[in-house]
């Protein structure tokens, strides 16, 4: 799997849990969220499982690869991105899903959705297609049998009203 295909999956990951248990968005508290929720995955992907360790045993986290830093990156911006511009991301989702209440859609396919459109209008560095076809297999992978139709048919409406080509990045990546 590519690195900013995990970074989306991890993105979603933190965006569905912030969705089902809101924490301050901003500042110390999102800060120490993100730390605790990638101390997590590290866990996880070093092969730990809950339960393995006992009550106040110490257990060494691995420690980070380059690899993990540049996931990371990129996780964030899309993470805070998304959490900075919730309420616009909303209220440009809702024009296009009719007669669909947001908090009614399901979890995961909301926030695939809200990461999806954050990087249709804020990330120019990265193609509209890229987006799309990502957001799509994310929701696939996570979601229900039919989210990737439901993605699909959303984004598709959404990137024909955008002013930019399919197939290219018309910005190069910035240090967000």
């Amino acid at each position: 799997m590519g690195l900013r295909r995990e970074a989306r999956e991890r993105a979603v990951q933190f965006l569905f849990q912030h969705d089902l248990n809101p924490v301050e968005s901003e500042g110390k508290e999102l800060a120490k969220n993100l730390n605790l929720f990638w101390d997590t995955h590290r866990l996880s992907d070093a092969g730990y499982e809950h339960g393995k360790a006992t009550w106040g045993e110490r257990v060494e986290l691995p420690s980070p690869t380059t690899r993990d830093a540049s996931l990371r990156v990129f996780a964030e911006s899309l993470i805070q991105g998304v959490l900075e511009h919730r309420k616009e991301l909303d209220l440009k989702l809702q024009k296009y899903v009719k007669n669909w209440d947001m908090t009614r859609m399901a979890v995961v396919d909301r926030n695939v959705l809200r990461m999806a459109v954050f990087e249709l209008f804020y990330r120019e560095d990265i193609p509209p297609v890229v987006i799309l076809n990502e957001a799509i297999e994310i929701a696939k992978r996570f979601s229900t049998r039919e989210s990737g139709k439901f993605v699909n048919g959303i984004l598709d409406r959404i990137r024909q009203d955008i002013l930019r080509p399919s197939r290219v990045s018309i910005k190069k990546p910035d240090a967000r």
